[in-house]
């Protein structure tokens, strides 16, 4: 690994870790990240299965199950037999899982600008134009 490359490796390393932090700590009621991100799937996209999470998300339907357990459990999603294919589940979120979306959107606009308060107004817009590069070529 070149300098550059390592230096970029320990920057970028420590600013996934601030963002992990900061999600951690916006944890509610024992909510972690990946609770948070199924949720708000959930409320996206409306009538999803555990098989639809699983796909979109590229995890196995074992640990969806998992996850959709602690959440149907805690309150924040419901599952009903589906109608037409009683084969399948459709999730929803409950008003418990709704708040915590909300609460996470608050705190998430804060973090986001007390971030940009440390830049100018042209290192944003690089800053973006950088993150926006990285994130159209890694595919997850």
């Amino acid at each position: 690994m070149k300098p550059i490359e390592k230096k970029f490796f320990d920057t970028f390393t420590d600013f996934q870790c601030l963002i992990l932090a900061h999600m951690n700590r916006g944890d509610i009621n024992g909510i972690t990240a990946s609770h948070y991100n199924i949720i708000e799937f959930i409320l996206r996209k409306k009538g999803l299965t555990g098989k639809e999470i699983a796909t979109a998300f590229k995890i196995t339907p074992a640990a969806v199950s998992k996850q959709l357990k602690i959440l149907i459990n805690n309150g924040f999603i419901t599952q009903k037999q589906d109608e037409a294919d009683r084969r399948k589940f459709i999730l929803s979120v409950t008003e418990k899982g709704k708040f915590i979306v909300e609460n996470s959107e608050t705190f998430r606009k804060s973090m986001t600008q007390q971030a940009a308060s440390i830049l100018t107004s042209a290192e944003l817009k690089q800053f973006n134009s950088l993150l926006n590069k990285i994130l159209n070529e890694i595919k997850l």
